[in-house]
C-alpha cells in the first residue's frame, strides 16, 4: 500500500485564504478530489491551478450529504479516502505513516488528531476532537451531527501518531459567519438531543459553557506559554459557546409553558 492508495478529499466554499496551503501539502496525491459548494471568490482558480486536483461542484444542502457525494459519487477507485477540511494541511510524516504502520494490520480506518494553529503558531493542545478521517469509500456512513458530519467505519480503528494542522486563516467577518451558520445548526441537535443528554450536554443547555468553555481553550492552548495565539484561540471558542448558548436560552424561553389542568389550577392556593 503506498500514498498512491490514498485520495484527498476536500470541501470547498470560498477557502481561497486557506487551499493554496492545503494543496501545495498534497502533491504527493495522484488524484484530489474537490467539491465545490458554489465559491464566489478565487477558490477555483487555486484549485485549478493543480494539475491533480479534479474539480466538482454541487449545491450545499447538509454536511452529511455533501461528505457522502465526494467520497461515494466522484467515481473514487483508490481504497481509501483521506478527508480533509480547506484549512487541514497535512505533512510529510502523515503520508509515511499511512505507508507505514497503517498498513501492517487490516485496519477499517483511520482516526487523526490535529495541532491548532492560531495567528501562525502551533498551540500546545486544543478542544478540536481526533476524528475519523482516513476511510474506505465503498464502507464509510456518514451522519449528520449538528453543525458538521461524522464517519462511522465497523471495525477495528488505527490512531494516526502524527499530527495534521488545523490553520483557518478567513477574515474574521467571514468566521463570525460562520459560527453563526454553526451555533444555529448545533442549537437544533442539542434541543432536539436524548433526553438524558451527557455532560457537555447539560452544561451547554444550562448556559454555562461560554465561561467554562473559553478557560479551558485558554489553558489547553498553552495560555501565557502561548501569548495571543492561545488568547485567540480561548476568544475563538468563547465566542461560538457564546452565540449557542444565546440561542439554547432564547429558545427555551419562547417555548409555551406547560398547560395547566383548569380543575388543578382551581384548587391551588395563591401564594401569599
Amino acid at each position: 500500500m503506498t500514498r498512491a492508495d490514498l485520495t484527498p478529499v476536500i470541501l470547498t466554499y470560498n477557502e481561497e485564504p486557506n487551499l493554496a496551503r492545503t494543496l501545495a501539502a498534497l502533491q504527493w496525491a495522484k488524484r484530489i478530489v474537490i467539491v465545490d459548494s458554489g465559491s464566489s471568490d478565487g477558490t477555483e482558480t487555486v484549485a485549478k491551478a493543480h494539475p491533480n486536483v479534479d474539480w466538482r461542484r454541487r449545491p450545499f444542502d447538509r454536511h452529511g450529504a455533501q461528505w457522502a457525494y465526494a467520497i461515494q459519487g466522484t467515481g473514487i477507485e483508490s481504497p481509501w479516502v483521506l478527508a480533509l477540511d480547506a484549512d487541514m494541511v497535512v505533512p510529510a510524516g502523515f503520508v509515511e505513516e499511512f505507508e507505514g504502520a497503517f498498513n501492517r494490520i487490516d485496519y477499517a480506518g483511520g482516526v487523526v488528531s490535529f495541532v491548532y494553529r492560531s495567528m501562525g503558531r502551533d498551540l500546545r493542545g486544543s478542544l478540536y476532537p481526533p476524528d475519523l478521517r482516513v476511510v474506505r469509500p465503498q464502507n464509510v456512513r456518514v451522519f449528520q451531527d449538528g453543525h458538521t458530519q461524522r464517519f462511522h467505519a465497523d471495525g477495528h480503528l488505527y490512531w494516526f501518531r502524527c499530527r495534521i494542522a488545523h490553520d483557518d486563516r478567513k477574515p474574521l467577518d467571514r468566521w463570525v459567519q460562520d459560527q453563526l451558520r454553526y451555533s444555529s445548526l448545533e442549537a437544533g441537535k442539542l434541543m432536539s438531543s436524548h433526553p438524558r443528554p451527557g455532560l457537555k450536554s447539560k452544561v451547554r443547555r444550562l448556559g454555562l459553557m461560554p465561561l467554562l468553555g473559553g478557560i479551558a481553550a485558554y489553558l489547553r492552548a498553552g495560555g501565557p506559554l502561548k501569548g495571543k495565539a492561545a488568547l485567540e484561540y480561548a476568544y475563538e471558542r468563547l465566542t461560538f459557546e457564546t452565540l449557542l448558548a444565546m440561542r439554547v436560552l432564547r429558545q427555551e424561553a419562547a417555548t409555551p409553558p406547560a398547560l395547566i389542568d383548569p380543575e388543578v389550577a382551581r384548587h391551588q392556593k395563591c401564594a401569599k
